[in-house]
């Protein structure tokens, strides 16, 4: 059940890095070409979602109670992405959903920069961490504790 909740989560983080990222990555690099202040209110909005799309991706690869698929899935996506880019550049590009709105817009920058291989990278890390896979409850904790020694009365008071 954990894991097909972290499927259900994983499809959430990956319209958050592609609606989230790439508006904020859109709305910054406009403001940068304007030469108008990060303190602007668009500035400031851009920067918000920036930071709280990546406080998921954060929580996603940090929080062991999370499935790894929750990361690992998006950054899977993100490394598809940028292998396509590589080996069929037009065609990729010509795939990215919402290019005319800042959204994709800023998906594109991203991606051909070459942020969301690294993102893609750093976000598969849990598929290949063993302890991830398994609960965070272990049942033999219990067990462990019933076996100490009981006190024999001698040294209590």
């Amino acid at each position: 059940m954990r894991h097909l909740i972290g499927f259900l989560l994983a499809l959430i983080l990956g319209a958050a890095l592609f609606l989230g990222a790439g508006w904020g990555f859109a709305h910054l690099t406009a403001i940068a070409a304007h030469g108008l202040s990060l303190t602007s209110r668009t500035g400031l909005m851009a920067l918000a979602v920036l930071a709280g799309t990546g406080l998921l991706v954060g929580l996603a690869l940090a929080v062991r109670a999370i499935s790894p698929l929750t990361a690992g899935l998006p950054g899977l996506g993100l490394l598809a992405w940028s292998g396509l880019l590589v080996a069929r550049a037009h065609q990729t590009l010509s795939w990215i959903p919402l290019q005319s709105h800042s959204s994709g817009a800023g998906f594109r920058a991203l991606l051909v920069s070459g942020v969301l291989a690294l993102l893609g990278a750093a976000m598969i890390v849990p598929l290949f961490i063993p302890s991830r896979w398994r609960g965070t409850h272990r049942p033999d904790a219990d067990e462990e504790d019933a076996e100490l020694p009981a006190a024999t009365g001698l040294l209590s008071s």
